[in-house]
């Protein structure tokens, strides 16, 4: 059960357009952010954030999901995991590829650019942060310094939530919450403290 409850929805009027265009790509609103509605300023910059960070840009919206799971994966925030698999999905990555992430350096289904961008994923969630020159070397064969620049800010942005959904144990969503069971559980991914009540 989540440390601190959050709003109703009904309860932040001001931020229901932006409400309605996540319900639209998620298929529901994270509950997170009716927590940090308890603080308007906070949603608002978090949502000019995360659209900024998460919206269209020249990295494909499938691999920002797949980057931002390894990372939440790697950092341990069972919500993030939950959420970013069924986004993947949601984004056009096929399931049974969300469900093979974690063997990415090897399995078919992965290109080199992905597992460049995954590898950083991981590595850069990992306490201490285990990044080095050469994850910089693999990715430029992919990316450009822009591209890099974009992948960078998934792993960052999903930091951010890692500490907030952990600290404040966010209540898991119906959806996500399905899918971590159907499809992460045999990995060893359980809801834990994000269980819905």
């Amino acid at each position: 059960m989540a440390h601190i409850a959050p709003l109703d929805r009904s309860d932040l009027p001001e931020f229901e357009a932006g409400f309605e265009i996540i319900e639209a790509a998620m298929g529901f609103v994270p509950r997170s952010m009716f927590t940090m509605g308890r603080n308007p300023e906070l949603l608002k910059a978090f949502g000019a954030l995360s659209f900024t960070v998460l919206g269209p840009g020249r990295v494909d919206g499938g691999l920002k999901q797949l980057v931002a799971h390894v990372a939440s994966t790697a950092a341990g925030c069972r919500y993030c995991q939950a959420h970013t698999a069924s986004s993947a999905t949601r984004n056009g990555v096929d399931e049974a590829k969300v469900e093979a992430v974690w063997s990415f350096e090897t399995d078919d289904r992965f290109t080199d650019a992905e597992r460049a961008a995954l590898r950083l994923a991981r590595d850069a969630a990992s306490v201490p942060n285990a990044t080095n020159a050469a994850h910089f070397d693999d990715l430029a064969a992919h990316f450009d310094e822009d591209q890099i620049v974009e992948l960078v800010a998934v792993i960052s942005l999903f930091g951010w939530l890692n500490r907030w959904n952990d600290t404040m144990a966010t209540d898991l969503e119906d959806e996500p919450l399905g899918f971590g069971r159907e499809h992460l559980a045999a990995r060893g991914w359980e809801p834990g403290k994000h269980a819905h009540p």
